[in-house]
């Protein structure tokens, strides 16, 4: 597969800003070196369209891919690498956002833990991670950047979810814990609004990504014929199509977009 991320063209919505975006790293796929991870993708969608990014992630060689190539394109990028677990963290990356780049426009809540589907084995341990790295990660990290959002004027915070948290079959853990994020945004939304933050959800559906044909491997499902199955649109969605929605609601353009949850799906939620 071909890097699609010149979809967008050449358009620079976001100069002048800094985004943070966490799991910005990217498994590779074996059999397609091109294929991308939706952080990765988000992480150089905000370069291709001007930004600063700080780019985080627990892997230090994926990090650094992506900071190479948001700077081998002539953006600028920082890689930070630590867990999110860390209650350290939250402070770590903001301090970090601002001691390179001076100032703090966008956050991006990629990182996620997948339990594996199947409710009656989790395990305490399972379930605490799923919590611990899709809620109370990205709410401490919200905390953490706020004030910089504050003090600049405004900001945007995009959580992603997931499609899992509103239909269908899947990790309980998973979608209990993305769906947690719609109520945190809905809440912040409101909070938050008179300082001009905005807080939205992207949704993502079955995009093909590293992590989704590893978990298709393991699970014995074919891709290939299974892929478009649920979507009303006949073609196949990626990580650069979370990268879009999440770059245009980082932007100016999605200036009066706050407390939506935006599915990038085909069209999938709109079928039982």
């Amino acid at each position: 597969m071909a890097d699609q991320g010149s979809r967008a063209g050449a358009r620079r919505r976001l100069d002048g800003k800094v985004a943070i975006v966490t799991g910005a790293g990217s498994k590779v796929a074996d059999a397609d070196a091109a294929l991308v991870g939706t952080g990765r993708a988000i992480a150089v969608q905000m370069g291709r369209e001007g930004a600063r990014v700080l780019v985080v992630d627990r892997h230090a060689d994926r990090a650094e891919a992506t900071r190479r190539q948001i700077e081998d394109e002539g953006g600028q990028a920082a890689a930070l690498t630590l867990e999110l677990t860390d209650p350290a963290s939250p402070r770590r990356i903001a301090d970090e956002a601002l001691q390179r780049f001076g100032r703090i426009d966008a956050l991006v809540n990629n990182a996620a833990a997948y339990a594996p589907p199947r409710f009656l084995e989790i395990t305490r341990e399972e379930l605490q991670t799923s919590i611990e790295v899709n809620l109370i990660a990205p709410f401490l990290l919200t905390q953490a950047v706020v004030p910089a959002m504050i003090e600049a004027g405004g900001g945007s915070v995009v959580y992603i979810s997931s499609v899992l948290a509103m239909r269908g079959p899947g990790s309980g853990p998973y979608a209990a814990t993305k769906a947690g994020l719609m109520g945190l945004a809905t809440s912040l939304t409101n909070s938050f609004g008179p300082q001009g933050i905005r807080f939205n959800c992207v949704a993502p559906g079955n995009v093909d990504t590293p992590v989704r044909r590893g978990l298709a491997a393991s699970a014995g499902i074919d891709l290939s014929s299974n892929r478009m199955a649920t979507a009303p649109l006949n073609v196949p969605g990626d990580a650069w199509d979370i990268a879009y929605a999440a770059a245009y609601l980082c932007s100016d353009e999605g200036r009066y977009v706050t407390g939506v949850l935006l599915p990038v799906d085909g069209g999938s939620t709109t079928r039982l």
